[in-house]
């Protein structure tokens, strides 16, 4: 009888022992996962959220080109994890200037003012400049701008440029009325009439130009002399050289595997990336 009640004893104390280094193995799981995601570094996207096909909103969530790339790129991640946050247009470079944001994504366009005080990333889409215009404003193409109107965002690529225009037409100079409202209300103030034309990317002009049913708007293609290519990009604050690299990386991983491709048919209705030779 003694050495029965041993066994059972030892078995006992065997199972008890087994159950602890299961629950010990257990929570050592739980705690090097916890420890991974708390050693993760957050990198804060900043968009507007406004610019369609790019940066919207739908039932209440932000997507678009734009949005769902940066998603993308940072899926899986053992050392990033993303963060996106909706913020005013001039907020976005305002962040990135103080660090309160290490990405700005929303249709944003190379120019040498910006690449002086940001990185860029490689450039994730092609999205050529149009002219939309009025059909009564009798514009047919860039050079009747003068002493026609037209609304800018400040510090737009699109500002910068006519503001370039008046410099160089003293003469003949074209109306520039700056505001804060976003590229459906300018449309539709073309729309009405109340302004001449509208020059823009073409995707985010088309979207809205069809989906508004905006008949008063005619869109014609522009052919300006540039040497700069007409693609989008991420920007970043100058401190975060190693997102950026890590940026690139990841996008010509996401070029190569037709992950831009499939996205970009999505959301931009057809194959709109840069050229090939980007990612090389």
């Amino acid at each position: 009888m003694k050495l029965k009640n041993i066994l059972k004893v030892g078995a006992v104390a065997l199972a008890s022992t087994l159950v602890l280094a299961a629950c010990g193995s257990k929570s050592s799981s739980t705690d090097t996962a916890d420890t991974k995601a708390a050693e993760k570094e957050t990198v804060v996207l900043a968009t507007v959220g406004t610019t369609k096909p790019f940066s919207y909103e739908a039932d209440g969530n932000l997507t678009g080109y734009d949005i769902e790339v940066a998603r993308a790129v940072f899926e899986g991640s053992e050392k990033y994890e993303l963060k996106i946050e909706k913020t005013a247009w001039s907020s976005i470079f305002a962040g990135l200037d103080s660090d309160k944001f290490a990405i700005g994504a929303n249709n944003i366009s190379y120019n040498e003012e910006r690449a002086a005080k940001y990185l860029y990333s490689l450039p994730t889409a092609s999205n050529p400049l149009v002219l939309a215009v009025n059909k009564n404003s009798g514009i047919k193409s860039y050079d009747d701008i003068a002493g026609k109107s037209t609304q800018v965002v400040q510090g737009t690529s699109t500002a910068a440029m006519l503001e370039t225009y008046n410099t160089e037409h003293a003469d003949a100079q074209t109306n520039i009325n700056y505001t804060n409202e976003d590229l459906a209300q300018m449309l539709l103030s073309l729309d009405s009439g109340k302004f001449d034309y509208k020059i823009f990317e073409t995707q985010s002009v088309r979207t809205i130009v069809e989906e508004q049913g905006l008949e008063n708007i005619e869109i014609i293609e522009l052919d300006l002399e540039s040497d700069q290519k007409p693609y989008v990009y991420f920007v970043l604050s100058q401190s975060q050289e190693d997102v950026q690299k890590f940026i690139n990386e990841r996008l010509k991983e996401l070029y190569k595997d037709g992950t831009l491709e499939k996205l970009s048919q999505e959301f931009l209705g057809g194959s709109y990336l840069p050229d090939a030779s980007e990612f090389e």
